[in-house]
């Protein structure tokens, strides 16, 4: 008799449904077909043992187990459960009438409990999109999947519960989450806030002009001048997710299996934070099955790299295609997946080996030629990408111990908001365009409109500083952004002044 259950597989963060159908007849052997994995094809020992525990038997005929379609590499300990509840139909060892309406995934114990998998939400969405009744999960997925309306999320906690269930003996109530009230309710979970800073109001300034138009940015200074701690305290004045960004992130922390045991929607921006010793797969995302990098697990969020100069030029080097597209394109053999990777990268370095390079006080003690062999590691092509560059100097005494309060992170998102709007109706047309650090040259050039007192002071800037030509399109969009959250429709001499300042690095001669 066959006997047919179903499962799915992942492929970049979409799901494809798998149908599992196992056979079971005259002659011995056990055979499973349809280009499992190792892991996969262990699933016999784990379903022998899980089946006995609870009294049922291993058949000893001859029993094939078909993944289809048999094209499409199947991975990972997650059919278990679908496997074992195909021998069971197969043998006739129980019934299960309405085995067909169900997507059924988890990993089994040797004692039949079930172990959580990873990507359960693109599965259930795949699930509903094909018309299933419901989906049958392990416990600890059970809030990721009832993210999905409109399908009967099961939890079971182990082997027992679902042949119960299936069979009409035990009720088990679909797991309903309001999603909605989740999200709304944790958006404002921030754990750090602007108000914990004392001083840097240069720097914070900086930060909001970056989250206002999605600017990328570099923060150069001293060790313990706190650009960590202010890189971190980023996603709280950015724009909050909406629903459906909140979705995709939710979506790739799945398929990466990054999501908490119990948790359902990710609420807050996401903020990644590798360490300069990772490879350019892990940044990217690769590997023999695609799986999400870093620069995807920061999608709609924030990736942060500190001591950038520290990190090999080929992890940075890879960095410059996903700023420009938004996107990663894993390719393969047999497969090619996309990864979304629209990220606001911010990036920390100290401005010479020792860190002392410019300090107000310390002396630095790098030779000559050596500051600019340290900021050379950073190719001209990944710097073209940042348009803030801004100096970190240490904090005063004076304002360390200052009780005046510092302004919260609140007050600053709502101002970051309103700029965002004016964003959104200029860029209403252009759908592929939301932000002022995402327009091509050719928009530049009729967004960004100066006078001719503005001309004429990003003339003398580019003489005097000698900036390079690259600073001139990042100066404008970052005027641009400065007049968005001035409420002004015109760029003005003084938010281009401001905008001349966050270059840094393109003045000649900034490093000796």
């Amino acid at each position: 008799m066959v006997a047919k259950t179903f499962g799915s597989a992942v492929a970049g963060v979409d799901a494809k449904t798998i149908t599992i159908e196992v056979n079971v007849g005259q002659g011995t052997g056990f055979h499973m077909v349809g280009l499992p994995d190792s892991a996969v094809k262990e699933s016999q020992q784990r379903v022998e043992s899980a089946l006995k525990y609870y009294g049922y038997r291993m058949p000893r005929q001859r029993m094939v187990v078909n993944l289809a379609p048999a094209d499409i590499r199947k991975e990972g300990s997650c059919y278990d459960l679908p496997i074992a509840l195909g021998i069971l139909q197969s043998s006739e060892q129980v019934t299960f009438p309405s085995l067909g309406d169900y997507v059924i995934m988890g990993e089994l114990a040797l004692d039949g409990n079930l172990r959580p998998v990873k990507g359960v939400l693109p599965i259930a969405i795949e699930a509903r999109k094909r018309g299933y009744k419901g989906f049958i999960v392990p416990s600890e997925n059970a809030s990721e999947a009832s993210i999905v309306n409109n399908l009967d999320v099961i939890s079971v906690g182990n082997l027992q519960e679902a042949i119960g269930f299936l069979e009409g003996t035990v009720d088990i109530t679909p797991l309903v989450t309001d999603t909605r009230d989740i999200f709304y309710n944790s958006l404002e979970n921030y754990e750090f806030d602007f108000a914990d800073v004392q001083g840097q109001d240069n720097i914070k300034r900086a930060m909001e002009i970056a989250a206002a138009g999605g600017h990328n940015v570099i923060m150069i200074g001293p060790p313990g001048a706190g650009k960590t701690m202010l890189a971190k305290r980023l996603p709280s004045i950015l724009p909050p997710l909406t629903l459906q960004e909140a979705l995709e992130a939710t979506k790739i922390h799945s398929v990466a299996g990054k999501l908490e045991r119990h948790a359902s929607l990710i609420a807050q921006r996401p903020f990644r934070s590798p360490h300069h010793t990772i490879s350019d797969v892990a940044l990217v995302g690769g590997g023999g099955n695609p799986q999400p990098g870093e620069i995807s697990l920061s999608h709609n969020g924030v990736l942060f790299l500190d001591e950038l100069p520290e990190f090999k030029r080929t992890v940075l080097e890879v960095l410059r295609q996903p700023l420009e597209e938004r996107k990663v394109t894993i390719s393969r053999a047999k497969i090619s997946v996309d990864f979304p990777a629209n990220f606001m990268l911010v990036a920390s370095m100290n401005p010479c080996p020792c860190g002392y390079y410019n300090h107000p006080d310390k002396e630095c003690v790098c030779g000559p030629g050596i500051v600019q062999r340290y900021l050379n590691k950073i190719s001209g092509p990944l710097l073209d990408r940042i348009d803030l560059h801004v100096e970190v100097t240490p904090v005063k005494f004076e304002e360390m111990t200052s009780m005046r309060k510092a302004e919260s992170s609140k007050s600053i998102r709502d101002r970051v908001i309103i700029g965002r709007q004016r964003q959104t109706e200029r860029f209403k047309d252009n759908p592929q365009v939301y932000s002022n650090s995402m327009m091509p040259s050719h928009m530049v050039k009729e967004v960004c409109q100066i006078n001719e007192a503005g001309r004429a002071l990003l003339k003398t800037a580019m003489e005097r500083l000698g900036l390079s030509a690259r600073a001139y399109d990042r100066i404008l969009k970052v005027a641009r952004t400065i007049a968005d959250l001035a409420e002004s429709d015109q760029i003005k001499v003084e938010h281009l002044a401001e905008a001349i300042q966050y270059r840094s690095l393109d003045r000649e001669g900034w490093a000796g």
